[in-house]
């Protein structure tokens, strides 16, 4: 049953990308309620798979698949949440099969973890946090790319995904408060992290700290610099794009690395 769950939301998602993908190939409109009714019917089927997966008897199992599927549905909902109230349906194209890919990881693949058992309510705030906050940051590069596409098809006077976006200024506001949401949530992440941390190398940590904090300050230099002296377009871009990169590796380096290629269950 769950893995039909799991499967059903998986073919869901892809042909709601193939829809979408073959509309903009064509350069036609997107059929925006068609693509948000294939992802709301995906949703709680993702969510079906990916809780059964998570919440096992012996504790919680956050193994680097597990974790990709989670982040996949929360993406997923971000981009649906957010194609409601502004035309940016196309951020789905990039979001759907990520959630299509977690759930295939989770449901097949397989790396040791130890399900996490008898958890503080700091370290669960930690873990909810830092999850949402890459969710979230996720999403808000996937915004910079297409903040970017958008930036050179007016420069070189093409129309193509312009048809199908809100105007430049509209898209830079938006991915502002992608990323003011981000940090807040990030910085909540990190200050539990901190609490909640009783031994900090034997837990696999520094190098998951360093890169976090890294992230941290070039996404709060980018949001300062946006306050004190106006930066947006190509500098915003940049800024988003690294920051994000370090997140990444922070956020996936460790478990890949212990999971994946030395088989260390943490």
């Amino acid at each position: 049953m769950i893995t039909l769950a799991g499967l059903a939301a998986t073919l869901l998602y892809l042909i709601a990308s193939l829809i979408l993908g073959r509309q903009l190939a064509r350069r036609e409109a997107p059929n925006t309620r068609l693509i948000l009714a294939l992802g709301l019917v995906a949703l709680p089927l993702h969510l079906v798979s990916v809780h059964a997966a998570i919440y096992q008897p012996e504790g919680l199992n956050l193994g680097l698949f597990h974790v990709i599927s989670l982040v996949g549905w929360l993406i997923a909902t971000l981009a649906i949440g957010m194609s409601l109230y502004q035309p940016v349906v196309t951020l789905t194209l990039g979001a759907f099969p990520l959630a299509a890919l977690g759930i295939l990881l989770s449901l097949f693949g397989n790396a040791p973890y130890e399900p996490l058992s008898d958890l503080s309510h700091g370290a669960e705030s930690h873990i909810l946090l830092s999850i949402l906050a890459y969710s979230v940051l996720t999403i808000a590069a996937a915004q910079a790319i297409l903040l970017a596409i958008q930036d050179r098809h007016l420069r070189q006077h093409k129309r193509g995904i312009l048809n199908t976006l809100p105007p430049l200024v509209t898209m830079e506001r938006l991915l502002f408060d992608l990323i003011a949401v981000g940090v807040a949530l990030l910085t909540l992440a990190i200050l539990t992290g901190f609490l909640t941390l009783q031994n900090f190398f034997a837990q696999h940590l520094a190098h998951k700290t360093a890169f976090t904090l890294t992230s941290w300050i070039v996404f709060a230099v980018l949001l300062a610099g946006r306050h004190w002296m106006g930066w947006r377009g190509a500098t915003a871009i940049r800024f988003t794009l690294w920051g994000f990169a370090l997140l990444l590796l922070g956020f996936y380096g460790s478990k890949i690395v212990l999971e994946l290629i030395l088989h260390k269950p943490v």
